[in-house]
């Protein structure tokens, strides 16, 4: 089950597609949104990415940055977003798999990796607002994200 609002966000610590370790703490006093995604270089966890760096522009004009995970290691980040062309950070929650994933309700057991599910964390780290998608084949639009930030408390 996916991690609710009003709930304190898990911690974390993972490296980004450089090594860089991202953890939870590096997110306070801002709005993060966690971009929880199956695997790198999949056709439709393409596409979703795709679009999210189209309108990153405006996700960071609403004040939040972005940040995917996914069961990858660092390393197919790195090849990932660089194909892609992406800029924002790609976290590897790969060692031990999905730890990451798991504590935020994100993870299919049956399938060894993420489902597609968005996490918006406030500036005090807690859930403000989160996602599910109902299938791992179907996209959050971005709309979503906008609506969650536009409506929860900044």
């Amino acid at each position: 089950m996916l991690i609710e609002p009003g709930a304190p966000a898990p911690d974390f610590t993972l490296p980004d597609q450089d090594g860089n370790e991202v953890s939870l703490s590096d997110l306070r006093g801002r709005r993060s949104v966690l971009v929880f995604y199956p695997l790198d270089f999949s056709p439709v966890c393409t596409d979703q990415l795709n679009v999210y760096q189209e309108v990153l522009p405006e996700i960071q004009a609403s004040g939040a940055e972005l940040y995917g995970i996914s069961v990858d290691s660092a390393y197919a980040h790195r090849a990932f977003q660089q194909q892609l062309g992406l800029s924002f950070p790609l976290l590897a929650d790969f060692n031990p798999k999905g730890a990451v994933t798991k504590s935020y309700g994100a993870y299919l057991e049956e399938r060894g990796h993420g489902t597609r599910a968005l996490v918006l964390i406030g500036p005090d780290l807690e859930i403000e607002w989160s996602h599910l998608s109902p299938s791992p084949l179907e996209i959050p639009g971005a709309n979503l994200i906008f609506d969650a930030l536009e409506h929860q408390p900044a």
